[in-house]
């Protein structure tokens, strides 16, 4: 049996659906031709009645819908300025991709402005089309701003990470801070104590520095690698400080672009699987195609895929699905099925507190579900039990 991907129309209902025959990715390992049932928007722990259509995946792999905390846009359209029509575009892009979970992604801006944008999407929170909020900027260092503009950029002030905090009405999943700069370690703990995951990056922090935000409170590192000092034999930087520490999941953009495949085997030899979270850091180009685009304020071409600011030409986000990245973990890098499925949907799911709905296929949580081929190329993609991509059967 030959699956290939097909857009299913919005209201395809799988009300109770069985997937038979396919390796299935399950958090006590691989089952081969395993069976999945879905009734409804959940996935079912019993088998429906007799006459229940059945989907032969015979050769496929089922793993779980992938969870993006870091991601900016999609499809031509920002979560950072579009409309409530754009951001879903962008959302249902990444749909199209795999990712069932996602996490919307500001960019540096004017403090009254994010806020007010964070309170906008918020509502998209609420009516469940996103799962949070992740303000990246505008507390970042300007000696590591990659594609945030520089003139926006600011000190952490904690009243003023209140301020984006209380905006965005209980949404707040994560903001990422350059935590060396005045006010940065306060920050921390006030993000701690509201729940919201305080990420280190865009950072020139020393290890030291680096370690003090992290018993302050931090537990991501944001794109690591990125943006933040290279890694020393004399200053070894926050990047061993982030490797070193149990208590830090280390996001990861796998898309050839931003790390060199052994960067990113040091980061799994280090870390090890149940420490690392693939991201997109997608900006609006992902899932639509190469052009001038707008991140923010700064103008970003985007050709063969990568994307640079216009005025300097830094990597500016990236043109990323989360669909590419696994097929890359699994073939390039040679990592473990099992270990992609962790980083890509388990450990995501677990930072945002979601882990008892999504991340991983068991019963009672929702049916996101992503098919793939034998060379990982995706084949069908479900959510909440409806197809968004429907397998192909020939």
């Amino acid at each position: 049996m030959a699956a290939s991907a097909t857009r299913a129309p919005r209201a395809a209902s799988a009300a109770s659906t069985v997937l038979t025959g396919a390796r299935v990715v399950l958090p006590t390992g691989t089952v081969e031709n395993g069976r999945v049932v879905v009734e409804g928007t959940r996935i079912a722990g019993v088998a429906p009645d007799d006459g229940v259509p059945a989907v032969d995946l015979t050769g496929h792999w089922v793993v779980p819908g992938f969870v993006d905390i870091h991601n900016h846009g999609g499809g031509g359209a920002s979560f950072t300025s579009g409309t409530a029509e754009e951001v879903l575009k962008g959302v249902r892009t990444h749909h199209e991709h795999g990712t069932t979970t996602l996490v919307a992604s500001t960019v540096t801006g004017e403090i009254d402005f994010l806020a007010h944008r964070a309170g906008f999407l918020s509502e998209l929170v609420e009516q469940g089309d996103l799962a949070g909020i992740h303000f990246e900027g505008p507390f970042i260092s300007p000696c590591r701003k990659g594609a945030h503009s520089e003139k926006l950029l600011r000190h952490p002030d904690p009243a003023e990470v209140r301020k984006l905090i209380d905006a965005a009405r209980g949404t707040a999943k994560m903001m990422t801070l350059a935590t060396e700069l005045p006010g940065g370690i306060d920050s921390v703990r006030l993000l701690a104590e509201h729940g919201v995951i305080a990420a280190i990056g865009h950072t020139d922090a020393t290890y030291e520095q680096t370690v003090e935000a992290i018993d302050a409170g931090a537990t991501v590192a944001t794109h690591l690698f990125n943006a933040m000092p290279a890694l020393g034999h004399r200053a070894p930087g926050p990047i061993a400080a982030l490797l070193e520490d149990e208590r830090i999941t280390v996001e990861l953009i796998n898309d050839g672009t931003h790390l060199h495949p052994a960067a990113l085997e040091l980061a799994f030899h280090r870390a090890g699987a149940r420490r690392v979270a693939f991201i997109t850091d997608a900006m609006d180009a992902a899932g639509f195609g190469d052009g001038r685009y707008q991140l923010g304020p700064l103008a970003v071409d985007v050709t063969d895929g990568v994307a640079r600011l216009v005025d300097g030409g830094s990597i500016a986000g990236s043109t990323l699905t989360l669909d590419t990245a696994f097929r890359r973990a699994a073939t390039v890098d040679r990592l473990p099925v099992e270990d992609v499925v962790q980083a890509i949907s388990a450990n995501p799911a677990k930072l945002l507190g979601v882990y008892d709905t999504v991340g991983s296929l068991e019963p009672g949580k929702d049916a996101d579900l992503v098919v793939l081929d034998e060379e990982f190329m995706l084949k069908g993609v479900m959510r909440k039990g409806e197809w968004v991509i429907q397998p192909h059967m020939a």
